[in-house]
């Protein structure tokens, strides 16, 4: 059986709604816990796909974080050897730190349901399957990234020029969550509070809502779409 180890930062911000099509696919899913489980152990060549997910954090915060050091080791490790890889949120920014592209606090900060714009680049991927919930998705940072060399930006927002990028067929950054599964949104209202309250124009009310009216369709659309980009990266 083929093996996808997901590193999880918090406990909320797991695979979500693409953890059912990666066992439709053959997948066994495990977790490595940050905080739990010891990253100076892990193989980061093993498993047949990493996932790295998002977190609370700044992917430059080594000084508080220093566990963050091993974890960028074993993304390098990842990428030098085109081993598929894909990335989400705080995952895709390390990406873009571990292919030697600066990290940093955004403009503003984006929290909310806005669409995404593709570029060229993006329309000739898989993000072209979100097209059937009109780019709808959810996002939720502070922080952006410089894109990094010999990478293709997919998508941008008003907010947040690198959106999702992509290097070669086997790794994928996406800034925002397509993996959400919106039965848990309280989860994420609960863990990511202070962000809320520090963001005056989102509230609670006003995600509820919209993850309501937007969850389900984002859910197939990124289901067609895990599964487009696992059929080119796992092939190598």
């Amino acid at each position: 059986m083929k093996h996808i180890l997901a590193i999880r930062h918090v406990a909320f911000e797991h695979l979500g709604t693409l953890a059912p099509v990666c066992n439709q696919l053959g997948f066994q899913i495990t977790y490595l816990d940050i905080g739990f489980n010891d990253l100076k152990i892990l193989d980061p060549l093993a498993p047949d796909l990493l996932v790295v997910l998002g977190g609370p954090i700044g992917a430059y915060e080594d000084n508080k974080y220093p566990w963050l050091l091993d974890e960028l080791h074993c993304i390098e490790q990842r990428l030098a050897a085109k081993r598929p890889i894909l990335g989400i949120c705080l995952g895709a920014q390390l990406m873009a730190r571990a292919l030697g592209s600066k990290v940093y606090p955004n403009n503003a900060t984006e929290i909310g349901w806005s669409p995404l714009r593709l570029t060229p680049a993006g329309e000739n991927s898989c993000l072209k399957d979100l097209a059937t919930c009109d780019f709808q998705v959810l996002h939720w940072h502070g922080d952006t990234y410089d894109l990094p060399i010999d990478t293709q930006c997919l998508a941008s927002t008003d907010i947040t020029k690198n959106q999702a990028f992509s290097y070669g067929k086997t790794a994928l950054g996406l800034q925002f969550h397509l993996e959400i599964d919106v039965t848990e949104i309280e989860r994420w209202l609960i863990g990511h509070a202070h962000e809320i309250a520090a963001t005056p124009s989102i509230t609670n009310t006003h995600l509820r809502t919209d993850s309501a009216y937007y969850g389900n369709a984002l859910a197939a659309s990124a289901a067609n779409c895990l599964k487009n980009w696992l059929t080119h990266a796992i092939e190598q």
